[in-house]
């Protein structure tokens, strides 16, 4: 999945500016489609399971840079990417960010192909807690006693996982981490976030440009050797990944921190739904525990959320 960065444990005074502009329907319109299409995601990149996962994640970052490019010349912003591009620290640390959203993109098609959309679904779950944790270690947030509590608790769901399974959730974990840095570098980086995922698709795509050539030299590329029909849905994995980046990037212009908070648990619920009554995966054990712990530790960070704005 590719959700665009959460918020690290907003401030009071974050939240309160965001407060007095309110929610337009315009941005809960967009950033409800968003994550509806992040949810449903699993069902794409499933078509294209029989194709090996590094040529899906190589189309998925090569296919992505057109459509990035069109919605900044639509949008009239590729002169902020030209002022970004020539500037040597703003693209060592777009490099940052684009190396670790890679790592999560892999790490998802991956969760995807091995059949553990759950584990990504949990992932995804854990993301918010994790960055808001994130927020306390690297920026010297102060969190409250709930939000505290609510770590833990996430903390305590993932140790049962772990002494039930017997080893570390691990793609959850990758997903969260590689996701949770992903956000704080992504803050960090002085440019919008339309501009930002251009910016990063158009690092990612040499490499993955060299890649496809490489598969192509040595008569492995699937591309184009399976049919017209998988030729357009690796085509339309760059638009599956920019189009709810965009989406969102424009939605949240019009939310408050509050509302975004609550709207980010949308799109991995709809995970667990398509993991579980879709692809089948079990839901037995551990994780009947385990999940329920996660939503409790949610709902205890979004009330207190919701407290502090009203405050």
């Amino acid at each position: 999945m590719t959700q665009a960065p959460t918020t690290l444990a907003p401030t009071i005074q974050a939240s309160t500016i965001r407060a007095q502009g309110g929610d337009t329907r315009q941005g809960f319109l967009l950033a409800l489609a968003a994550y509806l299409f992040w949810g449903a995601l699993p069902l794409y990149l499933r078509q294209v399971n029989h194709i090996a996962l590094p040529e899906v994640l190589a189309h998925r970052v090569f296919w992505s840079v057109p459509i990035a490019l069109l919605v900044l010349i639509v949008l009239g912003r590729t002169a902020d990417l030209r002022r970004a591009i020539v500037q040597p620290r703003m693209v060592a640390m777009a490099g940052v960010t684009a190396l670790l959203v890679s790592v999560n993109w892999g790490v998802y098609l991956y969760s995807i192909q091995s059949g553990r959309v759950l584990e990504a679904a949990l992932g995804y779950y854990i993301n918010p807690l994790f960055s808001i944790f994130l927020g306390a270690v690297f920026l010297h947030e102060r969190l409250s006693p709930a939000q505290w509590s609510a770590v833990a608790l996430a903390g305590a769901a993932v140790a049962l996982l772990t002494w039930d399974a017997g080893r570390l959730p691990v793609l959850s974990l990758a997903l969260t981490i590689s996701w949770g840095f992903y956000a704080l570098a992504k803050r960090a980086l002085p440019i919008g976030p339309n501009q930002g995922f251009t910016l990063e698709v158009i690092l990612l795509s040499p490499f993955a440009l060299a890649y496809l050539g490489w598969l192509a030299i040595r008569g492995d590329l699937q591309f184009g050797a399976t049919g017209i029909g998988d030729m357009g849905l690796l085509i339309g994995c760059g638009v599956a990944t920019a189009v709810p980046l965009m989406l969102y990037a424009n939605g949240a212009k019009g939310l408050r921190l509050t509302t975004i908070a609550l709207m980010q648990y949308i799109a991995p619920t709809f995970i667990l739904l398509v993991a579980v009554f879709i692809f089948g995966e079990p839901f037995e054990g551990a994780k009947r525990v385990a999940f329920p712990m996660i939503w409790a530790a949610l709902v205890l960070y979004s009330a207190d959320l919701i407290w502090r704005r009203r405050r």
